[in-house]
């Protein structure tokens, strides 16, 4: 499993990206000032660091230097809301490995961690995950239902499959919005996208917990 080095100071965000991570497979773990970050990327284990670069204690700039000092090849992404062209190139001189503008889509920032990050050891693993009527073909981004196939839209069958994947186990509104829409997302878009699913997969197919989110029970 991709372990991910998250310095980001805004509770809110970091704690929707780190789930949105989660629920892709990915261990997270989150620090918020720039010292706690540069200890944790020398001494722990990580494939990859998202960092910020407005953080309380010192810009993620210096946190990039002086971890670039010490020798490391820790892939790094900096996450910001600071788009001029003059940082971007500052971010990248000082051995930044990609750069992201805030407002982001999540779906976007995936792809780059997973381009980016060092890969783990690879684990063979059963394609198809299969839940009540339903069997999802991971491989083939494939979905059928009593054995026969369900068309869906690209963002539905992004929603199905983050259900799926999360073998049963309710998925956070939190979660499924960031994983599927990113951080600009609005709230409703979920419920339209879940009755939708449901008109295709029939009514009883996804289970509201309320106060929660959504569990995929097929």
């Amino acid at each position: 499993m991709t372990r991910l080095l998250l310095v980001e100071d805004e509770d809110r965000l970091a704690a929707s990206v780190a789930e949105g991570l989660r629920v892709a497979g990915i261990e997270v773990e989150r620090v918020s000032t720039g010292r706690d970050g540069l200890a944790r990327a020398v001494e722990g284990d990580f494939d990859i660091m998202v960092l910020d670069i407005g953080l309380p204690d010192q810009e993620g700039f210096t946190v990039l230097r002086r971890l670039r000092a010490t020798g490391s090849d820790l892939p790094v992404i900096i996450l910001t809301a600071r788009t001029s062209a003059e940082d971007t190139v500052r971010g990248l001189e000082r051995g930044a490995d990609d750069y992201m503008p805030k407002p982001f889509s999540f779906d976007e920032l995936l792809a780059r961690i997973r381009l980016r990050a060092r890969a783990p050891e690879a684990e063979v693993a059963d394609p198809v995950i299969r839940i009540g009527r339903c069997a999802l073909d991971t491989e083939s981004r494939s979905l059928t239902c009593d054995d026969e196939p369900v068309e869906l839209s690209p963002r539905e069958l992004q929603l199905a499959t983050l259900l799926m994947t999360h073998g049963g186990d309710v998925v956070s509104r939190q979660a499924a919005l960031a994983h599927v829409w990113g951080s600009a997302s609005k709230d409703n878009v979920l419920d339209v996208y879940i009755r939708y699913l449901r008109g295709r997969l029939g009514a009883d197919s996804i289970e509201t917990v309320r106060g929660v989110g959504y569990r995929f029970v097929g």
